[in-house]
């Protein structure tokens, strides 16, 4: 009830946070494992900018994943709760096919959410084998609010931008989750990804 009430009063303009407690951020930074950390990644002014090519190596030397750099959330790794994540985020104007933020755990591949850049430059909801959803257009050098809502329990993922709720779906992934955010490739990507990432929270 508690998490349908978030649901539909945030529709008319109430805090996706409303409700939730802060819980403390602690992170590691995934980057080509073949690179310093400061070569992908910086820290300035409260901005976390992070970027990547795609002739980049992937994170580590066993791995056969696309190249990232990204924020791993340690905490929460969670098998239940309502949890959500909360963040502004920037993406410059030319980063396409890029993963910008994802709920990690799916019930048939590693994500059970992911919020990217297509190959349009369309910001999509994808992952767990539903089907892509396009959350906005034109998102390209701005600041935009996201809110990434996951009921564990009740296996329902909600997201949010600039406060209005965007999509909502039942995900039915069963494996410990977290959350993760910066650029990661996905197919059709840019030569180039970028995303900047500011005033990020969790909360439970």
């Amino acid at each position: 009830l508690l998490l349908s009430l978030k649901f539909s009063t945030s529709a008319f303009g109430i805090d996706p946070t409303s409700g939730f407690v802060e819980r403390p951020v602690s992170y590691v930074i995934q980057k080509p494992y073949d690179l310093k950390v400061s070569d992908r990644y910086s820290f300035s002014n409260g901005i976390h900018k992070l970027w990547v090519y795609t002739s980049d190596k992937p994170h580590s030397s066993d791995s056969d994943t696309m190249p990232r750099t990204e924020l791993r959330f340690l905490r929460p790794e969670y098998l239940d709760g309502v949890w959500q994540f909360e963040g502004d985020f920037y993406v410059p104007s030319g980063t396409k096919g890029a993963c910008v933020m994802q709920v990690f755990g799916g019930k048939s591949a590693a994500t059970a959410l992911q919020v990217r850049l297509d190959g349009h430059g369309d910001l999509v909801r994808s992952g767990a084998d539903l089907p892509h959803s396009t959350l906005a257009t034109d998102v390209y050098n701005r600041w935009i609010h996201l809110n990434v809502i996951h009921d564990a329990d009740n296996m329902m993922l909600s997201i949010y931008l600039d406060g209005k709720l965007k999509h909502w779906e039942v995900n039915e992934s069963r494996k410990t989750h977290y959350f993760k955010c910066g650029v990661y490739a996905q197919s059709n990507a840019s030569e180039y990804m970028e995303s900047r990432w500011k005033n990020i929270k969790i909360w439970k």
